[in-house]
């Protein structure tokens, strides 16, 4: 009887153990399941305007959480971003330098709905690495090259040429111009010294602390910049939080600081 009584029990003993092991396994495998949610299979893969860079590398800084979430920034002419973007490049947030590709890229359902937004809007400054400039003044008597991005591709070129339009100076510069590919092209052929005076991204100036004569924002047409979620994304949640946080009010007023004006109230 005592025996019988030992194994009955060595048998529920087995029983509970076994049933706390199921349970074990269960809440694990739920905990790992929730976890799982927060891990991204890959980096969020940013394709942004060569020109806007380095200010949303100095944004991106102060991004909330950020530890938890990985990104990798693929800078490059706007342009060039398009045309990666139309033969399926893996992109999931795209930051134009214009305004142009971005609404392609919506006429062509490429990108999900209502993620259009202007989320700042780029200046144009004269600037030279070897004289001090006064004022704009400067270029009635020029008659050395003169850099800036073309204006045919680039917004900032096209930006330089309304404002020498503006300027009546088109018909007098335009035989001593220098054309970049892109602003980036053209601040560095101005930093080279390669070209002594060129007209560039007044965020250029700003981020590397050098001075210019800021060129009204009433001689060109605005530089508007917009960003884009791809649709092929298979992180839209998060793109979205980086969208977010690029046109709220801090970040806004951070962009002012790097040569950049505000969004305006379309984007509310």
């Amino acid at each position: 009887m005592l025996n019988l009584l030992n194994k009955m029990l060595k048998k529920s003993r087995h029983k509970l153990l076994a049933l706390a092991t199921v349970c074990l396994a269960l809440h694990i495998s739920h905990v790992c399941a929730i976890e799982q949610t927060w891990v991204q299979e890959r980096p969020l893969r940013i394709a942004v305007a060569a020109n806007f860079a380095p200010a949303l590398k100095v944004l991106l800084a102060d991004l909330p959480n950020k530890e938890q979430i990985s990104y990798q920034i693929i800078s490059a002419a706007t342009g060039t971003l398009y045309q990666q973007i139309k033969h399926g490049a893996p992109f999931d947030l795209f930051l134009a330098a214009d305004s142009i590709r971005p609404a392609l890229l919506e006429e062509e359902k490429l990108i999900t709905e209502n993620s259009r937004k202007s989320y700042a809007f780029g200046q144009i400054a004269l600037w030279s690495a070897t004289r001090k400039l006064t004022s704009l003044n400067e270029l009635n008597t020029y008659s050395e090259h003169l850099a800036i991005a073309n204006p045919n591709t680039a917004p900032y070129g096209k930006a330089a040429q309304q404002a020498l339009t503006y300027l009546s100076l088109w018909p007098q510069l335009e035989n001593q111009l220098v054309t970049g590919i892109n602003v980036n092209q053209t601040f560095q052929q101005v930093r080279s010294k390669a070209v002594p005076l060129g007209i560039v991204a007044y965020s250029q100036l700003k981020i590397n602390q050098y001075q210019g004569v800021l060129i009204p924002e009433q001689y060109y047409q605005p530089i508007d910049q917009q960003l884009v979620i791809i649709k092929t994304s298979k992180q839209v949640e998060i793109a979205q939080k980086i969208s977010d946080f690029i046109l709220q009010t801090s970040s806004q007023e951070k962009l002012q600081q790097l040569g950049y004006l505000p969004v305006k109230a379309q984007n509310d």
